[in-house]
């Protein structure tokens, strides 16, 4: 059961502390400037090579980080990748607090769930499409896609043959599933497509979730841990991500994605920051690893982009996509920042639905 003090308990503050430190920045020193970039991508190459170097910070492990960060150092010679992995709400009160003080560290920084709002601020204006992104990866101006961490439930095959796992929200409120042998992760964020979808909406939401925790589900601290207590059997189903399944299905693990629909596309963005060291190098990443050649890398351990929406027409799909496809879920988008403010509302009251009270 979820334990009264962790780390991520911790994490989660910080970051709601960040709306109220997003005021430091003007308080010390005013704004800081945008960077000073070349017009074309041959000058961006010569600039970065002449930074030297890009560090990089974002909540994915450097393992699966590696192989780009090779590939990259391997297409721009002379530029060296620092990578730093850091947990999501910790990276973005770093990052306030060194432009704050005016001596940022980092490049190329992550934006993801709950902490995509206080980056706004903190993201340099990039004009992202002269420097190769796509058009459908740029979000809000500063930020682009670069991949995506879907959430999906997931289910122990040797506990239940597939005609039994639930399909539906509401079928996962069955008596069959009540009593502990169901895993969720205590911040709600499992949570999400109820917020995105117009039919489903937050009374339903609020609904459902009061009469899940009269279930008497296993919270977890993180979706790592539903996950981990599915692998292991302490429970039937859990949630998850579409990442952490398949890479524990491809270990051998007894896990399957489960068709319970709708879902979130939960995307996830890298920006440059305003007053990074290294603002070219930082741009060449970016734009590099929202690159085809990038995006098939992320793809061998299923992180790169799925289509926001629903989209299972394209057979070059990634397989994560495939995956998703094949159990027939439906996702949706985070479509604006408006959306992401509408979320950090909603998770707290879903939490005091669920009983679980993280803040």
């Amino acid at each position: 059961m979820r334990t009264a003090k962790t780390p991520l308990r911790r994490g989660l503050a910080l970051a709601g502390a960040l709306l109220v430190l997003l005021g430091v920045t003007t308080a010390c020193g005013g704004e800081l400037e945008t960077a000073s970039l070349p017009s074309t991508m041959d000058e961006l190459v010569k600039q970065a090579k002449e930074e030297g170097k890009v560090t990089w910070m974002a909540a994915k492990p450097r393992q699966q980080m590696q192989p780009l960060i090779d590939l990259f150092e391997q297409t721009y010679p002379g530029i060296e990748v620092k990578y730093t992995e850091t947990k999501a709400p910790n990276e973005a009160s770093q990052l306030n607090v060194q432009q704050a003080a005016r001596r940022v560290s980092v490049d190329v920084a992550n934006a993801v769930g709950q902490t995509v709002v206080p980056s706004v601020p903190m993201a340099d204006s990039i004009d992202w499409a002269r420097y190769g992104v796509t058009s459908d990866a740029i979000f809000e101006k500063n930020f682009v896609y670069t991949w995506a961490s879907p959430k999906v439930w997931v289910y122990n095959t040797a506990k239940i043959q597939p005609a039994e796992v639930p399909k539906t929200w509401d079928e996962l409120l069955r008596p069959r599933w009540a009593g502990g042998v169901v895993a969720a992760d205590s911040p709600a964020q499992f949570m999400t497509v109820w917020g995105l979808d117009p039919s489903m909406g937050n009374a339903k939401a609020l609904d459902w979730a009061t009469k899940f925790a009269a279930q008497t589900p296993h919270y977890t601290p993180t979706v790592n841990e539903a996950e981990a207590l599915v692998e292991s059997g302490q429970v039937s189903i859990g949630t998850s991500l579409v990442n952490l399944v398949l890479q524990a299905k491809a270990k051998g693990a007894p896990v399957d994605i489960a068709p319970l629909s709708p879902t979130s596309a939960s995307e996830a963005y890298l920006y440059v920051p305003k007053g990074a060291p290294h603002p070219a190098a930082g741009v060449l990443l970016t734009s590099f690893l929202s690159s085809e050649k990038a995006q098939q890398a992320l793809a061998k351990s299923y992180n790169s982009r799925v289509p926001s929406s629903t989209d299972c027409s394209n057979p070059g799909q990634s397989a994560a996509s495939r995956a998703m496809c094949a159990a027939g879920l439906e996702w949706f988008p985070t479509p604006t920042i408006g959306s992401y403010k509408s979320l950090t509302k909603f998770f707290p009251e879903a939490q005091k639905a669920l009983g679980t009270n993280i803040g």
